[in-house]
């Protein structure tokens, strides 16, 4: 039976990939944070950028012996900004990796057919470390998880707040969170108030969170988002409203039949792109949904043919959205 050595506890090469920066700094940190136990990791480590380092150059930083430590730590970060004629000393170091190296390899993208990709793939099961960035919809319910690291609680609206305001990168996100503990005084929750006395905009909102808004009826918070969308016109944001109306409507017409879980198929959209409509659907009756199509379609002319388009897009959100006298505010 083989002795259990330090290098048995690590593959040759791993590649952190994915869309979640914050995933992926804590990953590098925790391998770096295990190979420090070994030894001197500060004497024993080299690091280099994929938009301007060379293959040679990386290949022999990971042929280097260590020195007082039984390994070293190679990181590589923007590896997918790495030249083709760069990868491939990469992918002929990876079919024998040097025993006394970890190769650590850092992408937010790297497609799986890629050779340099196979090539990692092919160093042991866990060698691919998938970092996914979680989907817009979940990210608010991420934050709120990630305040209580340090030491804080938001609220719904809070989370939600803080991503409207800084966007998803997770990194700035954390380090956002961070600030608003230190700035918190008191055992309550930090509200959406908070936020924005705290935290400037340095994001601007996606126009689905804007649709979303308008699916659901808010015409607060839809007014208070046009403020936040410096760079997308009114004619895309109108296009995008008319197309949610659509899926609405046919959302209705499945909910009267019965057949409201077929929605995702009927319209061949993923479950969770459509796992509010049929709520949504139910802020409307089917005469104003008829009604915001066709006011739709006269307001876009009206911004093709002269009329001011941010004014007359507010107009018709507004007009479409207002609540009639004689109705309730649905919850």
């Amino acid at each position: 039976m083989s002795e259990a050595t330090p290098q048995s506890d690590f593959l040759g090469a791993y590649l952190v990939v994915g869309e979640d920066a914050l995933k992926r700094e804590t990953v590098i940190k925790r391998l770096r944070t295990r190979l420090e136990k070994l030894g001197d990791i500060a004497f024993n480590s080299d690091e280099f950028d994929g938009e301007i380092a060379t293959g040679e150059d990386i290949v022999s930083a990971c042929n280097t012996v260590p020195f007082a430590s039984p390994l070293r730590l190679v990181y590589v970060r923007n590896t997918e900004k790495l030249k083709k004629a760069d990868t491939e000393p990469l992918i002929a170091y990876l079919k024998a990796p040097n025993e006394t190296t970890v190769l650590a390899l850092e992408a937010e993208k790297l497609a799986k057919n890629t050779r340099l990709y196979k090539a990692v793939a092919a160093v042991g099961a866990k060698a691919v470390i998938t970092c996914a960035a979680p989907k817009s919809w979940e990210l608010p319910k991420q934050v709120r998880a990630m305040a209580t690291s340090h030491g804080i609680v938001l609220t719904e609206g809070a989370a939600t707040t803080l991503v409207e305001l800084v966007g998803e990168d997770t990194v700035h996100l954390d380090s956002e969170l961070k600030k608003i503990a230190l700035a918190h005084l008191g055992p309550d929750a930090v509200s959406d108030r908070e936020v924005r006395s705290l935290v400037a905009r340095t994001s601007e909102v996606k126009p689905w969170t804007f649709t979303d808004a308008f699916a659901d009826r808010n015409l607060v918070r839809c007014l208070a988002l046009l403020t936040m969308m410096d760079s997308v016109s009114p004619l895309q944001l109108i296009a995008l409203c008319t197309g949610r109306i659509r899926e609405l409507m046919c959302a209705q017409s499945l909910n009267a039949r019965g057949e409201g879980g077929m929605l995702a198929k009927t319209l061949g959209l993923p479950d969770w792109r459509v796992k509010n409509h049929r709520a949504q659907a139910r802020r409307f009756t089917p005469q104003e949904l008829r009604r915001a199509l066709a006011s739709a379609r006269d307001a876009e002319q009206a911004m093709k043919s002269g009329s001011d388009p941010d004014e007359t897009f507010r107009s018709w959100v507004i007009a479409t959205l207002r609540q009639p006298a004689s109705s309730p505010r649905p919850r």
